[in-house]
């Protein structure tokens, strides 16, 4: 299994989740990191063996020449145009082929872009006769769009088509992925994330010493996630300034990132400082969802949010907004948790009153978070990994 670390991100928590159940199958796992980091770093299960590539900066140009001679120039001119945090994880191309050849594993499961360039990239140089498996878990097109990535659509057309299985977390995902790489939607094989239900609602329970969840004090919406533009918390923030006016209430948004200095800006210009916390990154985020009134999905886009999944087997109602892709497949078009349009403020302020004023049964929401259980989902995955026994 290859991502490039282990830090704070929903693609971390379920890849970790997988290496777990495969595991228990029998499966001999390697979590294969570019850099063996993050706060995830402590959670890697017991049989699950981690590999830290080296880094090699001069000799991976010349295996990108090798392995994808015309993918050179525009990676390349991107990352010295506009370095990003993702584009350095090209110097660990020849390690991740050094690794390919040496333990010469039956699959290789790779999650989002980069990586998934790499693994391709470097089963075609090792020239082993691994299975390789890669998954998007956020719509591409939306990827390519914010990071400025356009020169790149070349390169993942032809990349794309040559790994063995294009695996897609959400349907609306697999339907932008298919559009985006040019090939037939019943090429992408339609697979959600792995979520540990059992464990996110043993984790509930734990105790939480924290002053805002007392019988007395007044409710709590939760927000989780990094902090950037993806996940929208400037919209959740505005949101919760009007709700505030009609009734007491508090706002905790869990998680770190690049824009907390401006969503601090915002809730001091909103003038709803003494109501707000960012804590950062907790190890327990589902023990705050266990006691939270409403959690709120704010983003932009996402793939299928695990931190709803999370929620739901919490018991915590959910309102999200109905971004591409997953919060609808999640929610069964609102079956289970209000949707609302895309950075309006307003509609999510109106939609976290009436939730807060009815909320759902929280068992009910506990067996939606069941559909997504890692033991429903393990045999489709074996499936997808070994077609054929290795």
């Amino acid at each position: 299994m290859h991502i490039p670390d282990l830090t704070t991100g929903g693609v971390q928590r379920v890849t970790l989740n997988l290496a777990a159940a495969l595991t228990t199958r029998g499966c001999r796992v390697d979590l294969v990191l570019c850099r063996s980091a993050g706060s995830f770093l402590g959670q890697v299960p017991d049989a699950v063996t981690v590999v830290e590539l080296r880094r090699s900066p001069l000799s991976s140009p010349r295996s990108l020449l090798a392995a994808a001679p015309r993918s050179l120039i525009p990676l390349l001119g991107l990352y010295v145009q506009r370095p990003r945090p993702t584009l350095p994880n090209l110097f660990y191309l020849q390690a991740l082929t050094q690794y390919l050849r040496r333990a010469r594993p039956h699959a290789l499961l790779s999650a989002m872009t980069m990586p998934n360039l790499l693994a391709t990239w470097a089963a075609r140089l090792a020239g082993v006769s691994t299975r390789v498996v890669i998954s998007e878990h956020t719509p591409l097109s939306s990827e390519v769009l914010n990071q400025g990535w356009g020169p790149l659509v070349p390169t993942l057309r032809r990349t794309y088509s040559q790994a063995d299985v294009r695996v897609a977390v959400s349907n609306r995902v697999a339907d932008d992925l298919a559009c985006l790489i040019r090939i037939p939607r019943r090429e992408i094989v339609r697979l959600p994330p792995m979520f540990s239900v059992l464990y996110y609602s043993k984790q509930a329970k734990a105790s939480l010493d924290h002053a805002w969840f007392h019988p007395d004090a007044p409710p709590v919406i939760l927000g989780a996630g990094r902090l950037t533009q993806q996940k929208g918390f400037s919209t959740l923030l505005r949101a919760f300034a009007r709700v505030r006016q009609q009734r007491p209430m508090r706002l905790i948004i869990l998680g770190e990132g690049p824009l907390r200095a401006d969503l601090e800006n915002i809730v001091r210009t909103l003038g709803i400082g003494t109501d707000v916390a960012l804590p950062g990154f907790v190890d327990n985020p589902f023990a705050y969802m266990a006691r939270a009134a409403v959690f709120a999905l704010s983003s932009a886009w996402e793939g299928l949010p695990g931190v709803v999944v999370e929620a739901l087997a919490a018991g915590c109602p959910v309102v999200s907004t109905d971004c591409p892709s997953g919060p609808a497949e999640i929610l069964a078009g609102g079956a289970y948790g209000r949707l609302v349009p895309v950075g309006d403020s307003a509609a999510l302020a109106a939609a976290l009153s009436a939730t807060l004023d009815a909320p759902p049964s929280r068992d009910r929401l506990q067996r939606r978070a069941q559909v997504f259980s890692a033991d429903r989902l393990v045999d489709r995955y074996l499936e997808v990994l070994f077609p054929e026994p290795p």
